[in-house]
């Protein structure tokens, strides 16, 4: 019997490579995100991880291999029509219009979703559906109070949960999000942690994160990727406990 749609994973990665001249920074990784879960890649500076990233998110084609969103090709495409197709991700550094309002940053996104574009006869402030979208989604992230100010007046970790809301934007139901809580003090990343919990209820999160922490309070499974391969997937209680990851990456973390 066929899989039918629910059964097939959320991304589906079969032999991904990618070199760089003659240096192969990725090594056929083989990797399945199921449909709603909260799956976590980490691994050592230098393994890949954001190179991964963008192969999934179209910034770089693979040198070879398959990946499928939702059980359809979008090996090579572009970021835009991978983000059509219902993938969105958020950067490793900050990634907003530093000129423009919170609302105006995360207004941009919904005016893609929805196909529409600025013009003389369509004040954008007359699209109410537009604006109500941007709005709710303005809420979702903890910045209604800061709605109308200039996104680069924020704080490092209110410009992040800005980005996470952009990605919220597009309505796509994979999200990639790369270190997340990178740069932040124990009580911001506590804050990301339940931003990240409540916005992505329902969706399938795949996330690059650093600190162990997060990863055990957020993630359903992860991935351990070295030297450009999966070294192991499994629940983050049991990685944690692999002795093969304990040599490769995690150490006195482990413990």
């Amino acid at each position: 019997m066929s899989a039918t749609r629910t059964e097939l994973p959320a991304l589906h990665l079969a032999g991904v490579t990618k070199s760089f001249g003659p240096i192969e920074v990725i090594q056929g990784v083989d990797l399945d995100i199921r449909p709603g879960e909260r799956h976590a890649v980490i691994g050592p500076n230098g393994a890949g991880k954001s190179t991964l990233f963008n192969l999934i998110s179209g910034m770089f084609p693979p040198s070879s291999g398959e990946i499928l969103l939702d059980g359809q090709g979008i090996t090579g495409l572009s970021p835009h029509r991978i983000n059509r197709a219902g993938l969105a991700r958020s950067f490793q550094i900050t990634n907003i219009f530093h000129r423009l309002s919170v609302f105006e940053n995360l207004r941009i996104g919904v005016l893609a979703r929805h196909g529409v574009r600025y013009g003389l006869f369509r004040p954008i402030s007359r699209m109410r559906r537009v604006n109500e979208e941007t709005a709710e989604v303005l809420e979702r992230v903890g910045l209604r109070a800061r709605g109308e100010d200039l996104a680069g007046d924020l704080t490092y970790s209110e410009q992040r949960a800005l980005e996470i809301g952009m990605t919220l934007t597009t309505g796509a139901d994979v999200i990639l999000l790369d270190e997340p809580t990178a740069g932040m003090s124990r009580e911001e990343t506590a804050e990301a942690v339940e931003l990240i919990r409540s916005v992505t209820q329902g969706k399938t999160l795949l996330m690059v994160e650093h600190d162990m922490s997060v990863v055990f309070s957020l993630c359903d499974r992860v991935s351990v990727l070295v030297y450009g391969s999966i070294l192991a997937t499994d629940t983050p209680e049991r990685i944690s406990a692999n002795r093969e990851v304990q040599e490769a990456y995690l150490g006195e973390e482990a413990s």
